[in-house]
């Protein structure tokens, strides 16, 4: 059935990894990483290599000849009829032969290691899909090891057993008693026999492939011969006598008898049509899908020889060329002896005893020992595959403890525990009873382990990586499909209900492993498929057609130290819509005097962050001579086509110090603020995080602070806002986020019962310019919609404040501000404020600016000079507005001023201005992202 590979004692290696895939002394487990396990190399002789004849050929063969040749070619014959027979034959090798091209594109792709098919597509596939069809794959390798065993019991009753129903015994060689649970205790005892030579003797049963070959290949020729030198007789009939006509029309028959008639005309007529009848040894009415289940079971084993990679001089040459040719030689002996059969037996003979081959043989012994040494050989040829994959998977660690035992090894390093797994299972199977009755089972898992080889090939193929060049290069895509297409439509043919069943078991392991396994280091065909797919639409992701309508923020948020950070990075992910999200950082330095790429070892732990915060962002780390430089950078490079930031984030330029937030609580409210104190202890650290540990209160909270000990002034600071607005892109400054945790934000205070997010759509630094509906006003109306819009934040309530002078109707503001909110789609309650106060004490300081010239206004919405206490009525207004306070209020922000030499009094007025005010993000759009249309 599957690999039987008659040389599964061998280890499977690499001739590069093959001394440090050798298996460990006995009593003793082999040692485990998360990925690809090692062994230590020892000393060892290089094992013999072996032709393409005997390392390919000679195991295919074996594999395939064995039950349905002897056992089963007359029945597949006598219920479909030779036309079906031959087209169930076409169906099968067409569907192998795309698993064969699928196998030998793999296989010369790289050598293999022990497991076969596991090993093909979980290097492939990735640990998820290997871990799971391994699994299926041994459990076809289980069934059908006792599917070989019920043969063997099946030829072994019919030979020697006593009739159940009290025909007359035909020979004195009929001595066994029959019935269920003696062909249980013989399956027991063939499948102990199995287990001795697994446990004992793999080394001599490996030894005598070649000869078991050559007597398969001897009783074939004999059954050749024996049709053309056999003359016609009448042969008995096992079981109860059917009396009445043949059913073929070759004439009537003794009661209990059927003729083999040799080559008539007649006799091949009456055997082209189907005639389904009910199966004598299970008594179930046969149809095209369970004759087929049946038959399909002497087609499977293709992938034999390339489980033997390691034991050849050139398996790109050897699997190509002996498993294609093991194929055709196969097909044809089907169909030929399929034509024979159907020209020389009655439908009776063909229907009612599945041992005629030996009753017609030139001598009736060849045909017994043909059976014998075939279904013995594929039996243990089966019991020692499953064992094999099951240590491929325990020494893989995909399941963890659970199958930790069975990586144990003797001396020999034969995996005996998982051969002792393997036969319990082969034994629970022979419960069954029937050949029959497992062979529909057996075929699904067979042709769904088929379809994921056909899978793994379709997927490197499609990935289109450059490290997939197979040397066998007769397969395309197209080939892959047929093989997938194929396997599925016979799988639901054959049983719905054990197809369905088979794949919902496998999706499930698939599920179990991707959630509990370690991480591997194989690679993963996933992720070169996204890749893939990503360029192709990335490609067609044209910045031509953007429209208003189907804007998003696209984000690009400096970070210095996430230590210090966590609470605004994960605020920004909520308000991200989807859009592109990425953490920046700019390290200081100069690659002329360093001796390599300082970033480069930094990745692994700010992906790390991004995993341990929950975060979909990605990561982009630069190093630059100044922190402006380097977010210029980032700004022109960061993202590709049409996926680039159109919003930058900073953190406020303030004094707050800085608060660790990657170390647990009790460190947190423990830490020492004195700057010579050790700032955290590295053991207690998680080992995930290697960032630099925070300093004091010299430092600052969001973008000052570098990690090298050098800090950003505000002048630069400001530029860097500045340049963000020259290249169109919005800007957002966050403030006191270093204490801020969405879940305590979300809870309404006691007694309260609601949490509101406020917003100030008015340049509170230009009194004269109180208009809501500029380009910056509407995208903080935006940006507060799509924070409501994101699932934990749809209870928190929009409350948008609306500054009015007293000369100026309150109603018609308010309800034209309303207007506007219920054409935009976003629903707020609208509150106005009355700041005629802060309106005067601004007109009279403008009166005492009149006269100065050194002020440069190139800019209409640029920062003027404001007094301080301006700055504070307007920051007392907003705090009197908070009642219950918010969980975060947006402000606008305004443009710097064109004067450089302004850009220290500019931060201090916006510091002033959000003054005690909580966590708050003035933002300033350049760009507009809202309209009314469709």
């Amino acid at each position: 059935m599957t690999e039987r590979t008659p040389l599964l004692h061998y280890r499977l290696s690499t001739s590069v990894n093959e001394s440090e895939l050798r298996s460990p002394p006995a009593g003793h487990t082999v040692e485990q990483r998360p990925a690809s396990p090692r062994r230590k190399s020892t000393p060892h002789r290089q094992p013999q290599k072996l032709s393409t004849f005997f390392g390919v050929v000679i195991p295919t063969l074996l594999s395939m000849f064995s039950v349905v040749v002897f056992l089963r070619l007359g029945f597949v014959v006598g219920q479909c009829g030779l036309y079906q027979a031959i087209a169930m034959f076409l169906v099968a090798y067409f569907i192998i032969s795309m698993t064969v091209l699928s196998v030998c594109a793999i296989s010369t792709n790289g050598a293999l290691d022990a497991g076969g098919a596991y090993y093909m597509i979980s290097r492939a596939l990735g640990p998820e899909f290997g871990g799971s069809i391994g699994i299926m794959f041994f459990l076809a390798n289980v069934c059908g090891s006792a599917l070989y065993v019920l043969g063997l019991v099946e030829a072994i009753v019919a030979t020697f057993g006593v009739p159940e129903d009290g025909a007359t015994v035909s020979s004195s060689y009929q001595v066994l008693p029959s019935g269920y649970w003696w062909s249980l205790l013989y399956g027991t005892g063939v499948a102990l026999l199995c287990l001795l030579v697994c446990l004992v003797g793999a080394h001599i049963y490996a030894k005598a492939t070649f000869l078991i070959f050559l007597v398969v290949m001897f009783v074939l020729g004999t059954i050749f011969i024996s049709f053309f030198a056999v003359r016609p007789r009448t042969i008995p009939l096992p079981g109860p006598a059917v009396p009445g006509p043949v059913a073929n029309g070759t004439g009537p028959g003794p009661p209990g008898f059927a003729n083999f008639t040799g080559f008539k005309l007649d006799t091949l007529l009456g055997n082209l049509p189907a005639h389904y009848t009910v199966d004598y040894t299970t008594g179930t009415m046969m149809t095209f899908a369970t004759v087929f289940a049946v038959m399909f079971n002497g087609c499977t084993g293709i992938m034999a020889g390339s489980n033997m990679s390691g034991r050849w001089g050139n398996p790109s040459y050897s699997i190509p060329r002996g498993t294609i040719t093991a194929v055709i030689f196969t097909f044809i002996i089907y169909n030929l002896l399929s034509l024979l059969v159907a020209c020389s037996c009655d439908r009776t003979l063909l229907q009612r005893d599945y041992s005629f081959l030996r009753d017609i043989n030139v001598w009736n012994p060849f045909v017994t020992i043909g059976v014998y040494s075939s279904t013995l050989s594929a039996a243990m040829s089966n019991l020692i595959g499953a064992s094999r994959i099951l240590y491929a998977l325990a020494r893989d660690d995909l399941f963890g403890k659970v199958l930790s035992p069975a990586k144990r090894t003797s001396h020999s390093g034969n995996p005996w525990v998982s051969v002792l797994i393997s036969w319990f299972l082969v034994q629970l199977v022979l419960f069954s009873g029937k050949l029959n009755t497992i062979a529909s089972i057996v075929t699904i898992f067979f042709l769904l382990v088929y379809a994921a080889v056909d899978l793994a090939c379709l997927a490197l193929e499609w990935a289109s990586a450059p490290n997939f060049r197979p040397t066998f290069r007769y397969f395309t895509w197209h080939t892959c499909v047929l093989g997938i297409v194929g396997c599925a439509i016979m799988m639901f043919l054959i049983n719905a209900i054990y197809a369905s069943a088979s794949i919902a078991f496998m999706l499930l392991l698939l599920l179990l492993i991707h959630y509990l396994s370690p991480t591997s280091s194989w690679g993963y065909i996933s992720q070169a498929l996204i890749f893939h797919q990503v360029r192709k639409y990335l490609l067609m992701l044209d910045v031509r057609k953007d429209h208003v309508k189907f804007w998003r923020p696209q984000v690009l948020l400096m970070v210095s130290n996430p230590r210090s950070s966590v609470g605004l990075i994960t605020f920004i992910n909520d308000i991200k819509k989807s859009g592109l999200y990425v953490l920046g950082h700019v390290q200081l330095g100069d690659l002329n005097t360093l001796p390599s790429d300082p970033l480069q070892s930094q990745y692994d732990s700010w992906l790390s962050l991004v995993d341990h915060l929950n975060i979909k962002a990605f990561v982009n780390l630069t190093l630059a001579d100044s922190v402006r430089h380097g977010v210029q950078h980032l700004l022109f490079i960061s993202g590709l086509g049409g996926m680039r930031p159109n919003t930058l984030v900073l953190g406020f330029y303030d004094g707050c110090l800085p608060e660790d937030k990657l170390i647990g609580p009790l460190l947190s409210t423990s830490r020492s603020t004195d700057p010579a104190s050790p700032s955290e202890d590295p053991e207690e650290q998680p080992s995930l995080f290697h960032f630099a540990s925070l300093r004091g209160s010299s430092d600052r909270k969001d973008s000052g602070e570098i990690g090298d000990g050098k800090v950003l002034g505000p002048q630069e600071y400001v530029a860097v806002i500045a340049d963000a607005m020259k290249m169109l892109k919005n800007v957002a400054l966050a403030r006191y986020f270093n204490h801020f945790d969405r879940a305590q934000a979300l809870s309404p205070p006691a007694g309260k019962g609601a949490v509101y997010v406020d917003v100030w759509p008015v340049n509170l630094l230009r009194p004269d310019s109180s208009s809501y509906v500029d380009t910056c006003s509407l995208f903080l109306l935006q940006l507060a919609c799509i924070l409501n819009m994101v699932r934990a934040w749809r209870k928190a309530r929009l409350r948008l404040f609306l500054c009015v002078e007293a000369g100026r109707s309150l109603r018609g503001s308010e309800e034209k501000l309303g207007q506007l909110l219920k054409e935009l789609r976003i629903k707020a309650n609208v509150y106005t404020v009355p700041w005629d106060e802060q309106v005067e004490r601004r007109a009279a300081e403008e009166e005492e600016e009149e006269n100065e010239d050194d002020y440069v206004n190139s800019f209409p919405s640029n920062a003027t000079r404001l007094s301080d206490e301006y700055l504070s009525a307007v920051n007392k207004l907003i705090l009197e507005q908070a009642r219950p306070p918010p969980a975060v209020r947006f402000l606008y922000l305004p443009r710097p001023p064109a004067d450089t030499r302004r850009y220290t009094t500019y931060l201090r007025q916006l510091d002033l201005l959000t003054q005690d005010l909580g966590p708050t993000l003035l933002i300033h759009g350049v760009t507009p992202v809202i309209t009314t249309d469709l």
